[in-house]
């Protein structure tokens, strides 16, 4: 996060955990000690090797902070690790320490801890997906007939239903959650190479230890080392920055509708949230303007994971190392946007009679078409159209319901009358569809 300051309001306590320094290391010596009892199953190293390593793991002894110093000069943080580690095991046992780090390189240290943070971000991020999902198909359920203005380029179109708005959004929500499933096996993978990718430092018995040390840390073993192809990071931060935007829709919705002149919907209310420093009146959308101040940063760091792999041969110069910096904002900025969203969404409240006023607001301007549909079999579609539109622009130039005006046209009641254009005017009957789509959605999340 930017600061300690800023961390509580753009990121998430359980995301934080994920991408400290602490649980960097931690992930990292968790390699350390698949590694070195791989290699001793795989007789690699003397079986007694394995324990005073796991034992000095254990002990969770070596300081986050103190490997800072030494990596600004080593280049990478597993170099100093990897020292820190072998000194503390040869207190215990001399002869094991020969064997810490056997036959990895600092970048299968580094790229399978990073995996294994990643894995526990998944796992964050899915808890609070749930809950948002959840919620839409509450707000789904419980509106599914309740009419609003339909906008399009800010204006009002067509009307459409509170209902059909949520189920988009759980639609749009179990969509990233089969795509972070479908992922899972793909970029969940150990990367375990050796100095250049062929594991030539453990000669035949190079497979045999990927394959006991991606199950001891469950992780999918690859068909290949991957530390030369960043496919795997970037399709975890795509999942991400899909995350981020989806609820940057929702955020921007809410703010729009929580407008004063509008007011459809109010975000959640808390002591002291969405207030003004100077006007006690104000109820600002807090929760969506930070969603909205995290979805402006995303898109920017997705392209610096994406640039950052171009890289030179088996080993980069500088586009790994960027990763180290944009790929744990992206994920605390997508922790922190998918908490906010889910509490954003259990708590929203809406109001459906100022949707049916907004409705009402432009006196029948936005039933205009279920009008023209109704008159084409006797007019044709443009004729229909463009008589229509002759008494959409008069209504508005005399300040009159539409309804008066048309009912003024013989020609339109010779085929509507009075009573049949009031019908075609109410918003609740031209709802089309939305009934059944937000049924399709929430059979889907029933049967999930």
């Amino acid at each position: 996060m930017p600061s300690p300051l800023l961390a509580p309001l753009f990121g998430s306590p359980a995301m934080e955990a994920v991408w400290s320094d602490e649980a960097a290391v931690v992930a990292m010596l968790a390699f350390e000690e698949a590694l070195a009892a791989a290699e001793a199953e795989a007789g690699v190293i003397p079986a007694a090797a394995a324990a005073p390593v796991a034992a000095t793991v254990a002990r969770r002894d070596i300081d986050a902070t103190a490997l800072a110093d030494a990596a600004s000069i080593a280049g990478n943080t597993a170099i100093p690790l990897v020292k820190a580690l072998t000194a503390k095991v040869r207190e215990a046992d001399p002869e094991a320490a020969k064997w810490v780090h056997y036959g990895a390189t600092s970048q299968d240290v580094m790229d399978s801890g990073l995996v294994l943070q990643l894995r526990e971000t998944f796992r964050v991020v899915e808890a609070d997906l749930a809950r948002a999902m959840a919620a839409a198909a509450v707000l789904a359920r419980a509106h599914r007939d309740t009419p609003m203005a339909g906008r399009t380029w800010l204006q009002q179109a067509l009307p459409i239903t509170f209902g059909l708005k949520m189920a988009g959004t759980l639609d749009a929500l179990m969509r990233h959650r089969d795509r972070l499933a479908e992922a899972r096996p793909r970029i969940l993978a150990l990367q375990f190479g050796g100095a250049a990718g062929t594991l030539a430092s453990l000669a035949d018995k190079g497979p045999e230890v990927a394959r006991l040390l991606a199950a001891r840390l469950d992780l999918s073993l690859p068909d290949t080392p991957w530390h030369g192809q960043r496919d795997r990071i970037l399709e975890a931060a795509s999942l991400m920055a899909g995350l981020v935007a989806t609820a940057a829709k929702v955020a921007r919705d809410v703010a729009l509708m929580m407008q004063t002149e509008v007011g459809e919907v109010t975000e959640p209310a808390a002591p002291g949230r969405g207030g003004s420093s100077t006007m006690p009146h104000k109820r600002n959308p807090a929760l969506s303007a930070t969603i909205l101040g995290a979805a402006g940063l995303a898109p920017q760091l997705l392209a610096a994971i994406a640039a950052g792999g171009a890289g030179e041969h088996e080993r980069f110069a500088g586009g790994w190392q960027s990763e180290w910096l944009a790929l744990p904002e992206l994920a605390r900025l997508t922790g922190g946007v998918m908490a906010r969203l889910a509490e954003l969404l259990e708590g929203l409240e809406v109001k459906p009679e100022r949707m049916r006023a907004n409705l009402d607001a432009t006196g029948g301007l936005l039933m205009a078409e279920a009008v023209q549909m109704a008159l084409t079999p006797a007019f044709g579609r443009l004729v229909a159209h463009d008589r229509i539109e002759a008494a959409c622009r008069r209504a508005v130039g005399e300040g009159r319901v539409l309804l008066d005006v048309l009912a003024e046209d013989g020609e339109i009641t010779a085929h509507a009358p009075r009573e049949r254009l009031a019908e075609l005017l109410d918003p609740a009957g031209y709802l089309g569809a939305a009934g059944i789509f937000v049924d399709r959605v929430l059979a889907r999340w029933n049967g999930a």
